[in-house]
């Protein structure tokens, strides 16, 4: 199985970006980007010192809706080489940015200003912290003078929206805007990544800073796993009956697909993805079995009850990629590889084993070892290669989405899932909002390389066209779609225009079934319980797209599904497919 190609992020008019350096994984970045746009000689202001630190750390993309609380910062950004996008939403900006993170493994920023354009950023910012995704987030202030004197729009940004970041500050001159910047990129960028924000007052962004003052890179790298830790893990899974790879996010971020592969097959054990992190390797190696989360068949969850051991790496098993904390069980050993491992829940036990170390790290130094001197016995060999393939085989046929018989109005879900994977290239990018549609593409639809799928483990509605936007910018060369209900894109609709104005292609499937389905399924589980809010009216999501200047059209049979999908990968410009659904397919485990 091949990595990821080559992220060339590129700009507005489809040119690569010739000065944009490997992926965060295989690039040394404590030094700057080869052809980084040099530091003015003259005076430099807190905004262009900023943006210079930005760029040293990898940003490339800025997404915003601007406010002059912060012009000094656009102006530095524009000089510094960072693309600066205009949104619709904040929102939508603070998605894009983390989106961009989750795909490339390096931050991009979001811009806005004052208290109502942070609280828009909050969503953003939250599941950034969520997915573990590096983002800056960067926020206008008001005027020194004004602090604490109920200025226009003034909130203590840090003690409010910055409680949602991995870490934040609000410097007062710039001095400190220099060290805040400094910190800011660390914390970013180094142990677990995580969104920081800056609220930088107004009037201090056109400052000039001190000569000989200037934000450094990051200097801490990740600790490596040691010649013992290495040892106890291998001991753990080479004398286990069933045991089980859990992996997560860490993989996709290390770029170490091909790493766990191989592992994964020199021990003869299967891999779990865990929630939303399906494309951690292809779904088509014998070896995969599934992922966790909403969607999941029961198979997944049995297999990993049933582990006798358990190497979790790269995943913070948070409660929906854990069933609630029950995994890994109590007659379950465990060890956890992680930047941050340990007990991540007080519901869970301590892993009897937990190394500090960076997944790619950790996996070469472990297939270099079992390369050299192995570790199982032709008996053993033999025992699990005949227990995986049974395994497979039960995940395949509970993993059939399309097979169940449909003759009521609207199209089948199953089956649109069916044909999207039939006609994506391997290298198209599938993204995802959240709604109980989600659950057919999470059981059916099949990643056939890492790097290929965006989702929030935050749950967040209205991410999918915000990050099928980030990844289109990114690779303009590969098709990507977005998965997304009526309720979620109602969110959002308005960066359709985005996506026109950026000259994208991206595709958006609406599953449209007038509802806010995934709480409706709560409130039906009510005994006696109320069906208010949950009821939409009819959008023509296919008119309102060509109003914004894409494609539209309305799919109401699933014999209409491939023409649609097939037209829409080979045009030059957004398309939205409508898509009717019966709003008796409450999930993909009921049936009307």
């Amino acid at each position: 199985m091949d990595e990821p190609e080559t992220i060339v992020p590129r700009a507005p008019d489809g040119k690569p970006e010739a000065d944009v350096a490997e992926p965060a994984s295989v690039v040394d970045d404590s030094a700057p980007p080869e052809g980084t746009p040099e530091t003015s000689a003259g005076p430099v202001t807190v905004g262009r010192m900023v943006a210079d630190a930005l760029r040293r750390a990898g940003v490339r993309w800025a997404f915003t809706v601007p406010g002059e609380s912060f012009l000094g910062l656009v102006d530095g950004l524009e000089a510094a080489g960072i693309h600066v996008v205009a949104t619709r939403h904040e929102g939508a900006a603070s998605f894009m940015a983390e989106a961009h993170a989750q795909l490339t493994a390096r931050p991009a920023a979001c811009l806005a200003t004052r208290a109502v354009g942070a609280a828009n950023l909050a969503i953003g910012i939250h599941t950034a912290t969520a997915d573990s995704s590096p983002m800056f987030a960067l926020v206008g202030q008001v005027e020194r003078a004004a602090r604490g004197r109920e200025g226009f729009q003034e909130v203590d940004l840090v003690e409010t929206i910055g409680g949602l970041a991995k870490w934040a500050a609000e410097p007062r001159d710039p001095t400190e805007a220099v060290a805040a910047v400094e910190t800011a990129v660390a914390q970013a960028t180094t142990g677990r990544p995580g969104p920081v924000l800056l609220a930088l007052a107004e009037d201090l962004l056109d400052e000039i800073v001190p000569n000989g003052l200037s934000a450094g890179p990051p200097r801490s790298a990740p600790r490596r796993p040691t010649d013992e830790e290495i040892g106890a893990v291998l001991r753990l899974l080479a004398g286990a009956e069933r045991p089980v790879i859990l992996a997560g996010g860490g993989i996709l971020r290390a770029r170490t697909s091909n790493e766990l592969v191989r592992f994964a097959e020199l021990l003869r054990v299967p891999v779990i993805a865990a929630w939303r992190r399906g494309d951690v390797i292809s779904n088509d190696n014998p070896l995969y079995l599934g992922m966790t989360g909403y969607g999941s068949p029961a198979v997944v969850r049995e297999r990993l009850a049933a582990a006798d051991a358990m190497l979790v790496i790269g995943c913070r098993l948070g409660e929906i990629a854990s069933y609630g904390w029950t995994i890994p069980t109590d007659g379950t050993r465990w060890a956890h590889v992680d930047l941050a491992p340990g007990r991540p829940s007080p519901a869970l036990r301590a892993p009897d084993i937990a190394v500090e170390a960076d997944a790619k790290q950790f996996l070469r130094a472990a297939v270099s070892r079992l390369e050299s001197r192995g570790v199982l016995d032709a008996a053993s060999t033999d025992a699990r290669v005949a227990r995986n393939t049974a395994d497979r085989a039960a995940w395949e046929a509970a993993t059939v989405v399309d097979a169940h018989p449909w003759t009521g109005p609207g199209v089948h879900p199953g089956r649109v899932i069916a044909t999207l994977r039939t006609l994506l290239p391997e290298d198209g990018i599938v993204t995802t909002d959240a709604g109980s549609f989600a659950g057919w593409a999470a059981r059916g639809f099949r990643f056939r390389r890492p790097g290929t799928f965006l989702g929030p483990t935050s749950g967040a509605m209205g991410y999918g066209l915000p990050a099928a936007i980030a990844a289109g910018l990114v690779h303009r060369d590969r098709a990507v779609v977005a998965l997304v209900g009526d309720g979620g894109l109602g969110m959002t609709l308005a960066e359709l225009e985005t996506a026109v104005r950026m000259n994208l292609r991206t595709i958006i499937l609406v599953f449209d079934n007038e509802q806010y389905g995934m709480i409706r399924v709560h409130q039906d589980r009510r005994d006696g319980g109320s069906t208010a809010g949950t009821d939409l009216g009819p959008v023509d999501f296919a008119a309102a797209a060509r109003a914004l200047g894409a494609r539209g059209v309305r799919v109401d049979t699933d014999s209409g599904v491939e023409a649609a999908l097939r037209q829409a990968l080979v045009t030059d410009r957004p398309t939205v497919i409508q898509l009717a659904v019966d709003r008796r397919w409450t999930g993909v485990d009921a049936t009307p």
